[in-house]
C-alpha cells in the first residue's frame, strides 16, 4: 500500500485526537501498556491490535469478551480500507476512524464525538446557570469542582484562591461523585499551582513520571495519578465604554488530575475547562462579597447590641441627691468605646464618680472600660478616699497584664458638707468652677495599668453651693475643625465661663454644643464623655 501514512481518528470522552500508525503492530485495550488505551466499560484488558503485513493493515481481535467491530460487523480479523470504523466492544462511547487519504481530517465528526461534545456544553451549561444562583462561597466552590470534574472526566479536582497576602489558600477538594475529600490540604506539590497563579496560564502534565516530575508529587504519584490540568481563575471586570479599559485579576487556580493518561488532553475539554474558569472565577468572587457583606451585617449588628449593652452598664446621666445635682453623657467616635463613668452611692453618705479613658477604641477599649466598671463597683464602697481606689484599679489591671492597655482615670468623693476627695490617675485635669473662677484638680499619679508599685495622691478641696467639677475626656479638647485645629482648653474654660451659673445638665450640653459646632462635620476621631458634679448645700 501507498500514500500517505496511515493513521486512526479516535473520538472518546476526552475529545478527538490522531495516532499515527508508525509501527508494526498497534494495540488497543484498558491495560495502561497498550498503544492506545480506550477506558472504557466493556473494553478488555487486550483487546484488539493492528497488524501491519505487507503494506497491509489488518485488524485483529485478541480473544475480547464482547467482540470487536468494523463498520458495525464482529470481526476476528479484517484488512482495514480508508473511513473504516472500529468499534470495541458494545461501549458507543469510542469511535476510531482508520483513515490513509489526505482530506481525511475534513471527515464529518462522527456521531459519537458530536454527542460528547454536546455532553460537555451541557453540563458545562448546567454548572454556570447554577453558579448564577447568588449560592453562598462554599455552595459556589462545590459546584464549580462538579463542574469540571463532569467536563473533564477528571477522578479529582481542588481548588486553591489568593489570600490577603496574595498566597495561594487551599478551600476544596471534591472527588467524582460529588464527594468532598476529607482534609485541608491535598497530596500533590504546589509548584504547578503557584506557577499558573503566578504566570495566568494554565498548565498540561500528560504524566508526571514521563516530565521528571514524580518526585516533587510523590503523593499524588503514589495515588497513581498520572495526568494534570491546573488553569487560572481569571476575573474580568468589563467596561461601558471603549476607552476604559477592563480589569482582569487572577484570584485563584483551577487544579483537576487524573489515573487515566490522556484524559484531560483534548482541545475541547480545555476550551470547556477555559469557559467554566472564566465564569466561575466571576461567581466565587461575588459569593465572596456576599458573604463579606453577610459577616459584615452580622457584625454590625453585633456591635449595635454590644453598644446596647455598653450604655446600659452606664449609669443614667443626671441624677439629683440630697445635696448634690450631677449630669453625664457619653459619645462614642464607633459604635462602642472607651470612656466610661460610674455613679456610688458610699456607706457614710457620700456621692462617689469616676470618669475614665481606656486607651484604644473600639470593641478591645470597650471590654477593658466594661470590666473597669466592674472593678469600681467593687472596689468604691469598701474605701472612704479615693486614692486607695485608684491603687486597687491600678493594681487589678497590672495583674491581668493586657498588653499595650492603659487607663486614664478621675475619681472623686464628695462628702454631704461639701467636702471634695479626689485623685487624678493621669487624666486631663478636671476644672472646679467656683464663685472666683476656675481651678484644675491635679492631684493623683500616673495612668493605670503599667507599673504595679505606682503610687496614687489624693487631695480634699472644699466646695461651696452652687460650684461645679466637670470631668471630660481627652475625646473633647482634642476635637478638630476641617483645618485639623484643636479645640483646645482655651475654648473649654471660655464656654464654662460664658455658661457659669448653669444646671450640670445645661452646662454639659453647651459644652458638646460648642464642641460639635467646633469641629463642623469633621469626623469624631476620639470617645467624648463629660460629667458635671454640682454641690447643692448641705442637707437640711
Amino acid at each position: 500500500m501507498t500514500g500517505p501514512a496511515p493513521r486512526l481518528l479516535v473520538s472518546d470522552a476526552t475529545g478527538r485526537r490522531i495516532v499515527a500508525i508508525d509501527k508494526d503492530v498497534i494495540t488497543f485495550g484498558r491495560r495502561s501498556e497498550t498503544d492506545i488505551r480506550i477506558p472504557a466499560p466493556g473494553v478488555s484488558r487486550l483487546h484488539a491490535a493492528i497488524v501491519v503485513q505487507e503494506n497491509f493493515y489488518i485488524l485483529q481481535d485478541r480473544e475480547s469478551k464482547l467482540g470487536t467491530f468494523v463498520n458495525g460487523e464482529r470481526v476476528a480479523e479484517h484488512r482495514l480500507s480508508h473511513g473504516d470504523r472500529i468499534r470495541l466492544g458494545q461501549s458507543d462511547e469510542t469511535d476510531i476512524v482508520f483513515l490513509v487519504h489526505e482530506d481525511a481530517p475534513s471527515l464529518e465528526r462522527s456521531a459519537t464525538t458530536a454527542a460528547n461534545e454536546l455532553r460537555h456544553m451541557a453540563k458545562l451549561l448546567e454548572g454556570l446557570r447554577a453558579l448564577g444562583s447568588g449560592r453562598v462561597l462554599d455552595e459556589v466552590l462545590a459546584m464549580v469542582l462538579d463542574s469540571a470534574i463532569e467536563v473533564t472526566s477528571a477522578e479529582r479536582g481542588f481548588i486553591m484562591l489568593a489570600g490577603e497576602d496574595g498566597a495561594l489558600d487551599f478551600k476544596l477538594a471534591r472527588g467524582r461523585g460529588k464527594v468532598t475529600l476529607p482534609g485541608r490540604t491535598f497530596a500533590t506539590s504546589r509548584k504547578i499551582p503557584e506557577r499558573v497563579f503566578a504566570s495566568g496560564t494554565h498548565a498540561i502534565v500528560e504524566d508526571l513520571q514521563d516530565e521528571g516530575l514524580a518526585a516533587a508529587h510523590m503523593g499524588t504519584v503514589a495515588l497513581g495519578i498520572r495526568c494534570v490540568l491546573c488553569t487560572p481563575l481569571r476575573l474580568v471586570r468589563y467596561v461601558e465604554r471603549a476607552e476604559e479599559r477592563s480589569e482582569e485579576k487572577i484570584i485563584g487556580v483551577l487544579y483537576v488530575d487524573s489515573r487515566e493518561r490522556g484524559s484531560l488532553l483534548s482541545e475541547s475539554t480545555h476550551a470547556a475547562l477555559d469557559t467554566l474558569s472564566a465564569e466561575a472565577a466571576v461567581a466565587i468572587e461575588n459569593a465572596r462579597l456576599y458573604r463579606q457583606a453577610l459577616e459584615s451585617a452580622r457584625s454590625e449588628q453585633e456591635l449595635k447590641v454590644a453598644a446596647g449593652i455598653q450604655q446600659a452598664l452606664l449609669p443614667h446621666g443626671a441624677r439629683a441627691g440630697a445635696f448634690f445635682t450631677t449630669a453625664g453623657a457619653s459619645v462614642t467616635c464607633r459604635a462602642v468605646g472607651g470612656d466610661f463613668f460610674d455613679y456610688v452611692e458610699m456607706p457614710a453618705g457620700q456621692f462617689g464618680f469616676i470618669l475614665g479613658d481606656v486607651a484604644g477604641k473600639g470593641p478591645p477599649a470597650a471590654l477593658l472600660a466594661a470590666a473597669l466598671l466592674g472593678m469600681f463597683s467593687a472596689e468604691a464602697t469598701y474605701h472612704a478616699t479615693a486614692a486607695p481606689v485608684t491603687t486597687r484599679l491600678n493594681t487589678g489591671l497590672v495583674r491581668r497584664a493586657i498588653e499595650a492597655r492603659f487607663v486614664t482615670a478621675f475619681y472623686g468623693i464628695l462628702s454631704p458638707e461639701g467636702a471634695l476627695t479626689y485623685s487624678n490617675a493621669g487624666h486631663n485635669a478636671p476644672v472646679l468652677l467656683t464663685a472666683t473662677g476656675a481651678r484644675r484638680l491635679e492631684t493623683g499619679g500616673m495612668v493605670l495599668g503599667l507599673f504595679a508599685n505606682a503610687a496614687y495622691d489624693e487631695e480634699t478641696v472644699p466646695m461651696a453651693p452652687g460650684d461645679v467639677v466637670l470631668v471630660f475626656s481627652d475625646g473633647v479638647t482634642e476635637a478638630n475643625d476641617p483645618s485639623g485645629e484643636e479645640f483646645g482648653d482655651e475654648r473649654l474654660l471660655a464656654c464654662l465661663e460664658r455658661h457659669r451659673g448653669e444646671p450640670p445638665a445645661a452646662l454639659l450640653d453647651c459644652v458638646l454644643a460648642e464642641v460639635r459646632a467646633f469641629s463642623n462635620g469633621s469626623p469624631q476621631s476620639d470617645d467624648v464623655t463629660v460629667v458635671a458634679v454640682r454641690f447643692d448645700g448641705a442637707a437640711k
